[in-house]
């Protein structure tokens, strides 16, 4: 699915207000968009800036693939492209937050270029992660802190309401910048935490343990696979580059072998630890996550299964998080190949997550393939042979969408359905189900 068969829908979106987070893409399925067609669709970037990973109409997603991609890099010990930095940090909007995409940095962020809460948090990651300029990520942060809901929470776009993909990218975000997120309170003296643990399904109900992406016009809380893996990052104050946890033995135990804890009321661990349970039982059978595309509910959704694993590693839960690992070791390849770098960074964090080669991933050198999306790398952690194949503005891979695109045909879903969105973070109007 690629940005521009959502063209229709996002600009939907924009109209009643609505907005999402990024995040990979999460199904190739071909059936279309439930709200968009290819004949409405924008016309692709006559010329895309050198420095910016990705050959798709960057304009839904510029700022979150470009984010993904960065950050991948470093973990993995590469030193990404100046230029390639330069771009990112030249997308900042001058109050501070960050926009999908400006097509003209020089032009000011108004309400055709408005800065969102899900590509701040990306770039701040990204950005800190690199020892950008404190300038820099000082205003985002101020920028976040300024977005939060009096629940403690936050929405796509500053005013909207508490979601928990916002909540918990902008959490691993402003940890990365050196900010204690359990204190940091709301007007109604409300944390992120509060807000997080206002979104887990309580332990009676159905999805228990399980993240809502929001709560329903009733105010029920619907589980929503890629919402919970978002989630139990957020609740464990992780970002999308999170390490494997040791929670001193349970890694081992069975899914079923965790209880939901905390009733109806759990505390942020306690909400952490039910998510990774559910997600646990989600990808018990198969290995993977299902996807939420209308006509395609049993295929996999490769995105949203490397978000699992690297929730399940956080959470402890690392021989959960290995069995997907391995389906995504063997199945992966042509979505990433077709997704684009915000795909290859997914991948790589649930490598980095679990301990596993990103060079050697089920035969594919990940590393390799994100660097030749964009410009190549200065430096690497290991041999030149590491650096992308060329500082290319016509080398990029042909991609038929970006990895961080999948929110624009779930923001299709998430309007006819009504239903909420889910992270790492990067998708999100996702009702799925085990």
């Amino acid at each position: 699915m690629s940005v521009r068969r959502s063209a229709v829908v996002l600009a939907a979106t924009a109209v009643i207000g609505t907005a999402f987070a990024p995040t990979a893409l999460a199904d190739e399925s071909p059936s279309p968009s439930p709200s968009a067609s290819s004949s409405a669709s924008p016309s692709p970037s006559p010329a895309l800036p050198s420095g910016l990973y990705g050959s798709t109409d960057p304009t839904y997603d510029g700022v979150w693939r470009q984010s993904l991609a960065l950050l991948a890099q470093h973990t993995v010990g590469v030193r990404p492209a100046a230029k390639a930095v330069d771009w990112l940090t030249g997308q900042q909007c001058a109050d501070g937050g960050f926009a999908a995409y400006r097509a003209d940095p020089a032009a000011k962020c108004d309400t055709r270029t408005q800065a969102d809460t899900n590509s701040t948090a990306a770039a701040l990651q990204a950005l800190e992660a690199l020892d950008a300029d404190d300038a820099v990520s000082g205003a985002a942060v101020k920028w976040l802190k300024s977005a939060q809901n009096e629940d403690g929470g936050w929405g796509y776009l500053p005013g909207g309401a508490t979601d928990t993909n916002s909540t918990s990218v902008v959490i691993g975000a402003l940890e990365a910048a050196g900010t204690d997120t359990q204190d940091l309170r709301s007007k109604d003296d409300r944390t992120p935490y509060d807000a997080l643990r206002g979104l887990s399904v309580p332990c009676d109900e159905d999805g228990a343990g399980a993240f809502a992406f929001q709560p329903d016009k009733k105010g029920g809380l619907a589980a929503n696979a890629d919402a919970t893996a978002a989630g139990v990052l957020g609740a464990l104050g992780e970002g999308l580059a999170a390490d494997a946890e040791d929670d001193g033995g349970s890694a081992g135990k069975s899914a079923g072998a965790a209880k939901c804890a905390g009733g109806d009321s759990p505390t942020a661990g306690q909400a952490a630890a039910n998510g990774a349970g559910y997600l646990a039982g989600a990808v018990a059978r198969t290995g993977y996550l299902k996807s939420a595309l209308a006509g395609a509910e049993d295929q996999p959704d490769h995105g949203n299964t490397a978000d699992a694993v690297v929730a399940l590693a956080a959470a402890g839960r690392t021989a959960d998080a290995g069995r997907s690992l391995a389906w995504l070791k063997k199945e992966s390849g042509d979505w990433a190949a077709r997704s684009g770098p915000a795909a290859y960074a997914q991948l790589i964090f649930a490598a980095h997550a679990t301990g596993a080669d990103p060079r050697d991933f089920g035969g594919a050198d990940l590393v390799k393939q994100l660097g030749a999306t964009g410009p190549a790398a200065e430096a690497t952690g290991t041999s030149a042979a590491d650096k992308g194949d060329k500082d290319n503005e016509d080398g990029k891979e042909d991609e038929d969408g970006d990895g961080g695109v999948s929110v624009w045909w779930i923001v299709g879903v998430g309007l006819v359905g009504g239903i909420g969105i889910g992270f790492l973070l990067s998708g999100r109007t996702k009702k799925q189900q085990p």
